[in-house]
């Protein structure tokens, strides 16, 4: 089975993608970015859906941008999820290599389905 990263510093948030997910993935989580790192280093998720606001010195956008330049882990899928929906934003997340961009609120299902048809 497929492995799938959510990270989110909110665990209301990571509980609703993992509910809707459901048990077609091996589901990870993550409540900031320097533990998604380990994560995806050690485990090498297909997919990460990843919040781009977190507590720390490292965001999402950082994290993205770390992945996709790193040849072992570039193949990732990295989805962003954020509350920050400005044009300026979504110029970030694709500067950095971000392969979707969804504002908060998103529907979770269009996420899901979004991902199903990624891996």
């Amino acid at each position: 089975m497929k492995k799938v990263l959510i990270v989110d510093d909110h665990d209301d948030i990571r509980r609703m993608i993992r509910l809707t997910l459901g048990n077609q993935y091996v589901i990870l989580e993550a409540a900031d970015a320097h533990e998604a790192e380990v994560i995806v280093r050690r485990e090498k998720p297909a997919a990460i859906v990843l919040d781009v606001m977190m507590p720390g010195d490292m965001d999402g956008y950082e994290l993205c941008r770390r992945i996709k330049n790193d040849s072992e882990l570039s193949g990732i899928q990295v989805i962003l999820v954020t509350a920050r929906g400005q044009e300026a934003d979504r110029e970030t997340g694709a500067a950095v290599g971000a392969d979707a961009y969804y504002v908060k609120p998103f529907s979770p299902l269009a996420l899901v389905r979004d991902i199903q048809d990624r891996l």
